[in-house]
C-alpha cells in the first residue's frame, strides 16, 4: 500500500487571519492521514492542532522563503503548498497522493475554484478569472477541468515530490510572483519530469476582490509573466499572454488616430492609411466586444446570476487593459521583480 508521509505547508502573512483558520480546520477533517502540518508565518501565532509545527519570524518574509524554509522543517516524502486564504476539500490529498507512484510524476496541481457563499465582490473576480475571456486556456486552474499534463502551475494548490524539490533547489526567491513559474520550469526542462493536473484535488481559494484588489494582483501577474516572457521563455514566450497587451496598443492607436484626424491637416494618402488601420482595428475591437457579451453570457449560464454576469463585461475588460500595461512593464522594462 502506498501511503507516503505528505508535508502540508501552508504560509501566512497577516496577523488574526481568519482564512488560517479556515485552512487549518480543514486539512485536519483530510481523508488520507499520514500527514504532518507545518505553518510558517511573519507573525506568531498561538493556534494548537494536532500534528501541526510552526515557525514564525517576527517581520515580513517573502513567500519563496517561506515555503522553502517550510520544505527543510518537512519530514515528508510529498510537500503539499496551499495558501493561507484557500482551504482544501476532505479528499484532496487522496486525489494527490497516488500519482506519485509513477517516478516521472515531479508535481501536482488541482483547481482552486472560489468559495460558496463569498461575497458578490469576491464572487465578480472568482467569475472574470475564471471564464474563457478571463482566463484564456486555463480555466481548469478555476474550475475543474480534464486530467493533463501541465508545464507551469501556481502554489496556491500544488505538491511536489520532496527529492525533486530538493535537486532543483526550490522556489527561487529572486522572483516574485512567479516564484512557482520558476519551480515548475525547473522540475519540467532540468529534470525532464512531468506535472500533471489532476482536477479531484480541489481546493477553495479565496479572491481578491474588484476592484483594487483585483486589479493589484493580476497586474501583478502580467509583470511577471512580461518579465518570464522575456527570460525564461520556455513557458512563458506563448501568444496568449500577448493578448492583452495588444488589445491595449490597439485601444492605444485608434484613439491617437482619431486625435490626429480632428485637430491636424493630414495628406490624402496618410488621411486613407489612417481610415484603413482604423477600419481594421474598429473590426477587430467589435470582435472582442461581441466576445465579451457571448463571456457574459457564460457566466450567466455557470452562476444563474444576472449581475455577475453584467459585472464581469467592465471587470474583465478593466483587467485586460492593465495586464496589458503590466506585461509590457515586465516584458521591456523589469530587471528585478520585487513584491
Amino acid at each position: 500500500m502506498f501511503k507516503p508521509l505528505v508535508s502540508i505547508i501552508v504560509v501566512d502573512y497577516k496577523k488574526n487571519n481568519p482564512y488560517l483558520i479556515e485552512c487549518l480546520d480543514a486539512i485536519q477533517k483530510q481523508t488520507y492521514k499520514n500527514h504532518e502540518v507545518i505553518l510558517v508565518s511573519d507573525y506568531k501565532v498561538n493556534l494548537s492542532y494536532p500534528k501541526l509545527r510552526t515557525k514564525f519570524y517576527g517581520h515580513y518574509v517573502g513567500p519563496a522563503e517561506k515555503r522553502d524554509e517550510g520544505a527543510k522543517m518537512a519530514k515528508g516524502e510529498i510537500l503539499a503548498f496551499i495558501d493561507d486564504d484557500a482551504y482544501p476539500d476532505p479528499i484532496w490529498l487522496e486525489k494527490i497522493v497516488p500519482h506519485f507512484q509513477k517516478k516521472n510524476i515531479a508535481g501536482v496541481g488541482g483547481p482552486g475554484i472560489t468559495p460558496i457563499g463569498v461575497g458578490y465582490l469576491e464572487q465578480a473576480s472568482g467569475w472574470a478569472s475564471a471564464s474563457p475571456m478571463g482566463a484564456g486556456v486555463y480555466t481548469y486552474r478555476f474550475i475543474p477541468g480534464k486530467r493533463k499534463f501541465v508545464d507551469d502551475y501556481p502554489s496556491m494548490n500544488l505538491a511536489i515530490r520532496e527529492s525533486d524539490f530538493d535537486m532543483v533547489g526550490g522556489y527561487d526567491s529572486n522572483f516574485w510572483p512567479g516564484e512557482d513559474t520558476k519551480l515548475c520550469l525547473d522540475l519540467t526542462h532540468k529534470l525532464n519530469k512531468k506535472i500533471i493536473y489532476e482536477p479531484k484535488a480541489v481546493v477553495s481559494h479565496h479572491r481578491r476582490p474588484v476592484w483594487k484588489g483585483h486589479l493589484k494582483q493580476n497586474g501583478n501577474f502580467g509583470l511577471h509573466r512580461g518579465y518570464f516572457a522575456r527570460i525564461l521563455p520556455a513557458t512563458s514566450f506563448k501568444p496568449i499572454y500577448f493578448l492583452p497587451s495588444f488589445l491595449l496598443l490597439g485601444i492605444t492607436t485608434l484613439l491617437v488616430l482619431a486625435l490626429i484626424k480632428s485637430y491636424l491637416v493630414i495628406p490624402n494618402l496618410i488621411g486613407d492609411l489612417c481610415k484603413s488601420i482604423q477600419l481594421f482595428g474598429s473590426i477587430l475591437l467589435g470582435i472582442y466586444i461581441a466576445t465579451l457579451l457571448f463571456n457574459s453570457v457564460w457566466i450567466f449560464t455557470k452562476s444563474k446570476c444576472f449581475l455577475q454576469a453584467a459585472i464581469s463585461i467592465p471587470v474583465i475588460f478593466a483587467t485586460h487593459l492593465w495586464y496589458g500595461a503590466r506585461f509590457l512593464q515586465g516584458f521591456l522594462f523589469t530587471n528585478k521583480l520585487t513584491r
